[in-house]
């Protein structure tokens, strides 16, 4: 800017008549002519440039500020959405193992109950004081630990079992002999009269 003052006062100083006072009055205003390669804009224009441009820088600011919300709404959302299904998925598998769990359990305590009538438990409720940590269900499905379970509760509480009995023959006892037919031909006195009083028939002896 300094360069551009001093060569238009350089331009007047030449073309205003010798002597003459370029800022007097009385004579022609001098007249400036434009520096040649240079374009002067009065200030209002280049205010007016640098306002614009400062809308634009403004707009691309809040452009930018308004995506980058945009984005981290969309990465928070995506995150919440990630978790919930995660929590889903948790969830479901929660739910199918406790339902494997209690099927196991319903198993275990109808397999203990068939053990402990084996073993000769006087009531079931006994099962409450054993120890089923050791009962298990294997890969087969078979429930395995119950009959070691129950004869160390028995060593251990022998008043919830009934004692064994001395018989040589533990099983089931030979059913009663069932009475034969009365045959009045074949029977003697005694027994006639017993089945004719068993009857209500009064025999009169001869």
């Amino acid at each position: 800017m300094p360069n551009l003052l001093r060569q238009l006062m350089l331009q007047t100083r030449l073309m205003s008549p010798e002597g003459d006072d370029p800022a007097g009055g009385g004579g022609t205003p001098p007249v400036v002519a434009p520096v040649q390669g240079k374009e002067v804009f009065s200030r209002e224009y280049v205010q007016e440039l640098r306002q614009e441009n400062a809308s634009y820088r403004t707009r691309a600011n809040d452009a930018e500020r308004k995506a980058q919300e945009a984005e981290t709404k969309a990465l928070k959302a995506q995150e919440e959405a990630d978790a919930k299904a995660a929590k889903a998925a948790s969830d479901a598998d929660a739910k199918v193992q406790e339902t494997h769990t209690a099927a196991d359990q319903r198993i275990i305590r109808a397999e203990l109950k068939a053990e402990a009538i084996k073993a000769g438990m006087v009531d079931l409720d006994g099962l409450k004081l054993a120890d089923l940590s050791a009962v298990k269900i294997d890969e087969k499905g078979d429930v395995v630990g119950a009959e070691d379970m129950l004869k160390a509760l028995k060593e251990a509480k022998p008043y919830l079992f009934k004692e064994a009995t001395s018989s040589s023959n533990p099983g089931t006892p030979p059913a009663k002999e069932k009475p034969k037919p009365f045959d009045a031909r074949t029977a003697t006195p005694e027994e006639r009269k017993a089945e004719a009083k068993r009857l209500g028939i009064s025999i009169k002896e001869h």
